[in-house]
């Protein structure tokens, strides 16, 4: 499971519920050498099926909330079944005793309430998910292996007051923010377990957070890098340039830089973009592609309608533009030197707490919060 050894505790789980009989005939495998999604049908290709769904690779399982039909992949991927790998690795983080009553944010296929239920029994778990067809389909496929989980149509984000107090809270969906209902309705001394990023980028990390003996917050660590399909109810628009930049790139004021490529571009799992996103609120980042030996990278203000750009060569000197309240780029410049000042950071050095009055990352420990440039 890339690298990652799966534990004898959960281990005849994995063997009992096998992905496969969680998924739709029609699936959307990535596929790890095209670097896309391909439509593959059970009915007319079951090997191929099978293979994908017995492989290490996320799958589509829905595009465009519901509304896309046909085999070719829709604009907006919408329910998945993830990665075996990080399957395996968040209920690790999640830290299961023999008893334990989970709430799970986010039913999509069912498998993953599967595997709770079948270690834990199914009375033990509750799954909320928002959308209606989703989740009568995962009711079918854990009624069909015997484990009969309850599963809420309903919002995820207000979690299950009426199951309340849990021992242990999952997302399968990744946050922009931790709504707070999710700590009070999670015991003290529990846990719970979320992918956790900023607008940023579509990157998260997984936040495993314990709440406090009080029960008014909870605090803990990122155990790494992930990305998943966003909760409906936190899922922005797509930011449209021409609403920030109705002119040109000489619109803005114009300065320069030493920050290279290489330095400021380092890989879609790279700990550095999750950082220069905990350092710059409210902002979205987007590359471009490279034309003629140059490479474009815009940001955007979600409070206003500030932007910047730096477009990037193959020399020391990068030139940028910035229009707007905020100067986005002196922003995320200064956040990323702040991480190369720290020694570069790993995703396992920073952590989240998170209380009735939000959220604050920080590094190493609580008492040491990540600057924020700008909120």
């Amino acid at each position: 499971m890339s690298g990652r050894v799966l534990t004898s505790d959960w281990a005849p789980s994995f063997a009992a519920v096998p992905r496969a009989g969680f998924l739709p005939d029609l699936i959307w495998p990535w596929d790890m050498k095209t670097g896309q999604s391909v439509p593959v049908s059970r009915t007319d290709d079951p090997k191929t099926w099978y293979g994908y769904a017995d492989s290490d690779a996320p799958v589509v399982t829905q595009w465009d909330d519901g509304t896309h039909t046909g085999a070719e992949p829709g604009e907006l991927s919408t329910s998945s079944a993830s990665m075996p790998s990080v399957v395996f690795s968040m209920l690790r983080d999640l830290d299961v005793q023999p008893g334990s009553r989970v709430l799970e944010i986010g039913t999509g296929t069912g498998w993953n309430a599967a595997l709770l239920a079948h270690r834990l029994g199914p009375g033990n778990v509750v799954s909320v998910e928002v959308d209606e067809a989703v989740a009568a389909a995962a009711r079918v496929a854990l009624d069909r292996f015997g484990l009969p989980v309850r599963v809420v149509h309903g919002d995820g984000i207000e979690g299950d007051p009426a199951g309340a107090p849990y021992d242990r809270i999952i997302a399968t969906c990744g946050l922009r923010s931790i709504p707070y209902a999710w700590i009070e309705q999670c015991r003290p001394g529990g846990v719970v377990v979320a992918p956790w990023g900023t607008h940023y980028g579509n990157g998260d990390a997984v936040a495993r957070l314990t709440v406090a003996d009080d029960g008014r917050s909870a605090t803990g660590p990122f155990t790494g890098p992930v990305e998943f399909m966003k909760a409906r109810a936190q899922r922005r628009p797509p930011v449209r340039h021409a609403d920030y930049v109705p002119g040109s790139v000489a619109d803005g004021d114009e300065s320069s830089t030493t920050v290279t490529e290489d330095q400021f571009l380092s890989g879609r799992f790279s700990p550095q973009e999750f950082v220069l996103g905990l350092g710059v609120r409210d902002c979205v980042r987007a590359v471009a592609a490279k034309e003629d030996g140059a490479r474009a990278v815009w940001f955007y203000g979600l409070s206003d309608r500030s932007w910047a750009c730096a477009q990037f060569r193959d020399e020391d000197t990068t030139r940028v533009w910035q229009s707007g309240p905020r100067k986005l780029w002196d922003e995320t410049e200064a956040a990323h030197r702040w991480w190369q000042g720290q020694g570069r950071p790993g995703f396992t050095r920073f952590g989240l707490t998170v209380d009735d009055g939000g959220e604050r990352a920080w590094l190493d420990s609580p008492g040491h919060p990540v600057p924020v440039r700008s909120t």
